[in-house]
């Protein structure tokens, strides 16, 4: 039996680094179809945390929709345009910024409560421009949509 899928696309950025942070995320079904998006001012941080910020904002949305016990038996795709962010959650690059410790910890946990199926792909910039639009307005301090 083939398992239900989802891609969530994710952004986070900061302007100065650190600086006014914002993250996006954006949720849509395996064949395109657009399910939730949700952006979320985070205050003073630098971009690689609002990346980080960013999974936890587009995992807190799939639970919202679809409930822990579904996701659980669904293939999600997360695609996010930081490579070191991928390359850290993937195990390929180790995690030296003790700041970084308790959201790999906060993802690790998901991935083995909820998020069963879980794949992390790279992606170009240019096929990150929902999330990117999502993060940028809630640094233009667009109230949080969830």
């Amino acid at each position: 039996m083939k398992r239900e899928k989802i891609i969530m696309y994710t952004d986070g950025g900061s302007r100065g680094n650190p600086g006014n942070a914002g993250a996006g995320a954006a949720i849509y079904s395996a064949d395109g179809a657009h399910i939730k998006s949700a952006h979320k001012s985070l205050g003073v941080m630098t971009n690689n945390e609002a990346e980080y910020e960013a999974i936890l904002l587009a995992f807190d949305t799939a639970k919202k929709v679809f409930g822990k016990e579904k996701l659980a038996k669904m293939d999600v795709e997360l695609r996010a345009d930081s490579e070191l962010l991928v390359k850290q959650l993937n195990g390929i690059y180790q995690i030296k910024e003790e700041r970084f410790f308790s959201y790999f910890m906060k993802i690790w946990n998901a991935r083995i409560t909820t998020f069963l199926h879980l794949v992390i792909k790279h992606i170009p910039r240019e096929e990150n421009k929902e999330a990117d639009r999502l993060a940028n307005e809630a640094m233009d301090g667009a109230q949080t949509l969830l």
